[in-house]
């Protein structure tokens, strides 16, 4: 075998001995790349179950102040209330945390550990894809409610902007601002 011109002072002992180092170098490289993508996906793994748990904290924290106090929200008062509540249609499907109803509304409420303003939309688009998957409800009043563990001022402002009902923590208590109201 000969050396390639671009090696002009290696032997082909030499150079073929530098090749074999690169490719167990190289090998040694591709196993520890191994180790790290599954070390990778296990801490993904991880985040995503602390993610989901702090989601379902909030969630089960909401609903049970709502359920304790099945009373008036919204300015109505409420006489049902479902958690997690999913429908399915043919070409639409949406999953609701909390779901409150009495004989004409429905309070839809979203539930985030830490809100932020990229959750609005995801609020507003809930009125539409409730009424096009519950027919039943054409015709009740939709309210819509953002609860949160964590407001800040500017994405509680955007919320009432909105006419939606912002439920927070405060200390011990479930605080609702529902005064600017829309009905959707």
């Amino acid at each position: 075998m000969s050396t390639p011109s671009h090696f002009p002072h290696a032997t082909p002992e030499t150079f073929w001995a530098a090749i074999n180092e690169l490719t167990v170098k190289f090998a040694e490289t591709d196993k520890q790349m191994e180790k790290t993508d599954k070390r990778m996906k296990e801490l993904q793994k991880l985040v995503g179950g602390w993610a989901h748990n702090h989601g379902s904290f909030a969630e089960e924290y909401f609903f049970n102040s709502f359920e304790e106090e099945q009373q008036n929200f919204f300015g109505e008062h409420f006489n049902k209330i479902r958690k997690n509540v999913k429908y399915v249609g043919e070409k639409l499907e949406d999953e609701y945390d909390i779901v409150m109803y009495n004989n004409i509304s429905v309070a839809i409420t979203e539930v985030k550990y830490k809100a932020h303003a990229n959750d609005i939309p995801i609020v507003l688009k809930k009125a539409e894809t409730f009424r096009t998957l519950s027919p039943d409800y054409k015709d009740y009043k939709i309210y819509l409610g953002l609860a949160s563990m964590s407001f800040y001022p500017e994405l509680e402002q955007e919320c009432i902007n909105q006419g939606i009902a912002v439920i927070k923590q405060v200390g011990d208590t479930v605080v609702i601002i529902d005064e600017y109201l829309k009905v959707f």
